[in-house]
């Protein structure tokens, strides 16, 4: 990433791998623990997948800017007490939110959010995406970040002869991991 169009005068963070997996019934969020600054490693154990929402039903996982993720965090779980739980509708919600606040409109993140049904990409523009399955089978599989293509083209090589999320998923993040200098093999896996 060129640091010529960090919006704030600053060099832009990097380094972020986030998958989301949904196959067999199960859905796994996995994301790797490096942030870095430029081409320094500043953090290789951030956790940047967690538990969200009453009783932690939904999983999210994060890439871009760390306050801007916590705060969509905080506004997703205040959609989701608000409609009940609802992933779908409160990601609609925070995304029409997102779009049109004025502050909200100015943050740089991205979201893989989950929970026993439902998988989901938030975007800044507004967009709430949810995965196709992958071509001849019953997995949905999605990822973002530095690494996200390098992870998602792995996970969709593996889907067709393994049958669990977390494996796909595991395996993906350390190809990812082996291939991106902004990933590293410190991987956090959540499951609904």
């Amino acid at each position: 990433m060129n640091n010529d169009g960090a919006s704030h005068g600053l060099i832009q963070w990097h380094g972020t791998t986030i998958i989301g997996v949904r196959k067999g019934g199960k859905t796994v969020i996995a994301g790797d623990g490096q942030v870095s600054m430029g081409n320094t490693v500043m953090k290789p154990n951030a956790r940047k997948v967690r538990r969200i929402g009453e009783g932690g039903k939904v999983i999210a996982g994060f890439a871009g800017a760390t306050a801007d993720a916590f705060t969509l965090f905080e506004r997703l779980e205040r959609k989701l007490e608000q409609y009940r739980g609802q992933l779908m509708r409160a990601a609609v919600e925070l995304a029409k939110d997102w779009r049109t606040d004025k502050y909200l409109r100015n943050l740089e993140a991205l979201m893989i959010v989950a929970d026993a049904e439902t998988l989901l990409v938030l975007t800044g523009n507004g967009d709430v995406l949810e995965p196709e399955g992958a071509a001849g089978g019953d997995s949905q599989i999605t990822a973002i970040g530095s690494g996200g293509n390098y992870a998602l083209a792995a996970a969709r090589a593996i889907d067709a002869y393994e049958g669990d999320a977390e494996t796909i998923a595991r395996k993906a993040m350390q190809v990812a991991a082996d291939i991106c200098v902004f990933t590293n093999d410190r991987v956090t896996v959540e499951t609904v």
